[in-house]
Formats: structure tokens, C-alpha cells, sequence
């Protein structure tokens, strides 16, 4: 489906990937019209402004909570696709306020589609679905045995260990409030397709960054305290769970995806989005130093005289039975040689210009922890999509952004 002269309606514009995501819509030709709250101080939203396209963008007020304001919207709008990226997306804010998030996310997203079923349109609805949905994936049987113990119950069981990559088919055990909500607005999704036949696809997009990504997201909390760091502006790293695994994907290859899932997904099905790799928080975090001119030499944590050295030392030896990057640090955590927790206290990073402290803040540390994403992508593969960027690309276009002392 060719975008040109198409009208697009994209909820939640406002936000990190709604903006690429509408920059690469205007490209190809198409009429975007955004969704967006009422400012009290009718302040433009940066991230279209930053973008260059908040001249090119029909800009309607709504809110997911009010049917009647999206009636309006898709009336403004006649929408040919919707893009439903709107939510309470930040996982810690939602152990804080669940209420909200499950209100925004769930009463939201079936909000959207009624006003789409009641007002009789009839457009392409791609949902931001999350890999948090998968929540707690199982990726050994050391693993298993420890969440076993702290939890009691893991449901459903494992039916295979590994549990990864995770395809579309992986049990879904959402850990946060904010994983919970967004099952919720997968399977409404799909259930308004099969009794409805509203033309839904659902996107399960996992971590995507790049520049501009919101400042209490862990990427953007490494590398603007890294760029913190390189201005002296500080003269250490606060972080929590540096072990956690993610795969993160380019924010510019996710738009992508939406967009080819709108031009060639199946109706009423399910994709995976992401990178095919998984690296650590603390791997991140080495190479965002690294490209911000530090060579990292070794690392000792705080307490406990753990030392490696060559930490970022690329390996790319098959694990989980796919060849993918990765670097020594990556590969000692997965394979159990080496465990980095908040006794620990944190980690001195050996350079050869200086010695950074890492401190481990207890506040950081999630109430319910996801160990390890990782995404297997062979699906939406099957339609055309192909990642373009690497690890080093995304975390070279957050320090550049964070090198500009306004985003600071």
C-alpha cells in the first residue's frame, strides 16, 4: 500500500518514536494528522519541532479517555492507517501509578476502537504492542531454578529451556503493570478483528532508542550521564541493574517496521520487532564510554574484587543457537561466569585516562525484574523488513544528541 496522498493518523505524535515515525510518513508522501493532549502553556512538542516537521503535521486535540474527542479526531482525520503508539510506556512509572497506566493504556486502546467501530471507518490500525509483554523468558535452567525460588510460581511452565530467541508463539508473562496493559491491548486488538473485522495488526516492538529517547529511559540515562561525564559535570555514573538484557533495536529501523507492517502485515496477526541481538545494560554503558572517547582496559566491582578484563572485546561465538554481537562482558553474564547485583555496590572502569566510578542506586532496581529480551524477527523478515543499524550507531546518535547542552 503506497503511502502517497494517504491520511494518517498517528496517536501519541508527541512522543519519542511518534515523531520518526511521522518524518518518514511525510517522506513517502502521506497526510499525517497527530493526536495530541491540550498544553496549558500551548508549548509545541519538541520532538516535532526537533524533527522539522511541526509545519507539516495536522495537529488534533484529543485524549485517549474521552471517546467522544477521538470520534472527532477520525472525523478531522479520515484516517486510511492509524499508528496507536499513545501510552503510559515508562515500565517504572507504572509500578508507581498502575491505575493510571492500565486507564491510559487499557480504557485507551479500546476507546480507539470503538470510535472506529461505532463511526463505521474502516482504517489500518497498528498497535505498539511491547517485548515486555513477554516479561520473564527463561533462558537457562540456573535461571529457572532461581526465579522458581524467588516467585514460587511460574506460569505457564517452560515447555523448552531456552526460552529464546522469543518468537511470536513465546508464553507471555508480563512483569509490570505496564507489560500487563499492553497484553491487554494486544489481545483487544485482535479481538476486535475477529468479532468486529476492524483491520488490526499488532506490532510486539522490542527496546528501540536513538536520539531524543526520554531522559529516565535507561539507554538515555547511560549516555547523557556519559556526556555529563565528558563535559565535568559530573564525575560519576549512577545506574541500577546493570545485568539486565535488552535488545535494542534503532528507533529509525522501528518506524520502518510500522510502516511495512501496514503495507504488508496479515490482518489480525502478531509480528515481532527488534535487532536479533541481546547485549547488557553494563555492555551499553562500556560502549557509550568508549565512543565518547574512553578505552575501557578492565572493570572491578566496588566490593567483592570481581575483575575482567578486555571487557568489550567483541564476540560473536553462537549462543541460544544464532551468531550475534555481542562482547565478552555479554557473554561471561550469560553463561553465569560472572554476576554484577546491587551488593556489589558498583563498578570502577579502568581507562587509559582515567578511573569511573559506576554506582549501583538501589532506587533503580525494578520491584519485578526482566532478565533478558531477545528477539527472533524471522517473521516480519518474511515480508521484506531488514535491520540497518547497529549497537554503536544508536548509542553514537544519543551521545550526539546529548553533546547539545539544551538536551542535557
Amino acid at each position: 500500500m503506497p503511502f502517497k496522498d494517504k491520511n494518517v493518523l498517528i496517536t501519541g505524535i508527541s512522543g519519542f518514536a511518534g515523531g520518526y515515525l511521522a518524518e518518514a510518513l511525510i517522506k513517502k508522501g502521506a497526510t499525517v494528522y497527530g493526536l495530541i493532549r491540550k498544553r496549558a502553556d500551548w508549548r509545541k512538542p519538541k520532538n516535532l519541532v526537533d524533527h522539522g516537521i511541526i509545519d507539516k503535521i495536522n495537529l488534533i486535540e484529543g485524549d485517549l479517555l474521552d471517546i467522544t474527542s477521538l470520534a472527532s479526531a477520525l472525523d478531522s482525520s479520515q484516517p486510511d492507517v492509524i499508528f496507536h503508539l499513545a501510552s503510559q510506556s515508562y515500565v517504572p512509572r507504572s509500578f508507581e501509578s498502575p491505575l493510571d497506566t492500565q486507564q491510559i493504556n487499557c480504557m485507551g486502546t479500546v476507546n480507539l476502537l470503538e470510535a472506529i467501530r461505532m463511526k463505521d471507518y474502516d482504517p489500518k490500525v497498528i498497535f505498539a504492542g511491547t517485548s515486555e509483554e513477554y516479561g520473564l523468558v527463561i533462558s537457562s535452567r540456573e535461571q529457572y531454578i532461581r526465579v522458581k525460588k524467588r516467585y514460587g510460581t511460574i506460569f505457564p511452565e517452560p515447555e523448552k529451556i531456552p526460552e529464546i530467541p522469543i518468537a511470536e508463539e513465546n508464553p507471555l508473562r508480563p512483569m509490570s503493570p505496564y507489560g500487563v496493559s499492553k497484553v491487554y491491548g494486544d489481545y483487544i486488538m485482535r479481538n476486535y478483528h475477529h468479532s468486529y473485522g476492524l483491520k488490526t495488526i499488532v506490532s510486539r516492538a522490542f527496546n528501540h532508542e536513538g536520539a531524543g529517547r526520554g531522559k529516565k529511559f535507561v539507554t538515555s540515562v547511560i549516555t547523557r550521564q556519559v556526556m555529563q561525564l565528558k563535559t565535568n559535570e559530573t564525575d560519576r555514573i549512577v545506574i541500577g541493574n546493570v545485568s539486565a538484557f535488552r535488545d535494542w533495536s534503532h528507533v529509525k529501523d522501528m518506524v520502518e517496521g510500522y510502516i511495512m507492517l501496514a503495507e504488508k502485515g496479515r490482518l489480525g496477526d502478531i509480528y515481532n520487532q527488534g535487532s536479533m541481538r541481546t547485549n547488557s545494560v553494563l555492555s551499553y554503558l562500556l560502549l557509550s564510554l568508549e565512543e565518547a572517547g574512553w578505552a575501557v582496559a578492565r572493570i572491578e566491582s566496588m566490593k567483592k574484587g570481581k575483575v575482567i578484563e578486555k571487557p568489550t572485546e567483541i564476540d560473536n561465538s553462537k549462543m541460544f543457537g544464532m551468531k550475534f554481537e555481542k562482547t565478552k562482558i555479554d557473554r561471561m553474564l550469560l553463561e553465569g561466569e560472572i554476576e554484577f547485583d546491587i551488593k556489589d555496590k558498583g563498578i570502577f572502569v579502568y581507562t587509559e585516562k582515567k578511573k569511573i566510578p559506576i554506582e549501583f542506586d538501589p532506587n533503580r532496581f525494578r520491584p519485578a525484574e526482566v532478565p533478558i529480551l531477545f528477539s527472533n524477527t524471522k517473521k516480519i523478515q518474511k515480508i521484506g523488513f531488514e535491520s540497518r543499524y547497529g549497537l554503536r550507531d544508536i548509542i553514537r546518535d544519543q551521545l550526539n544528541y546529548f553533546l547539545d547542552p539544551k538536551n542535557r
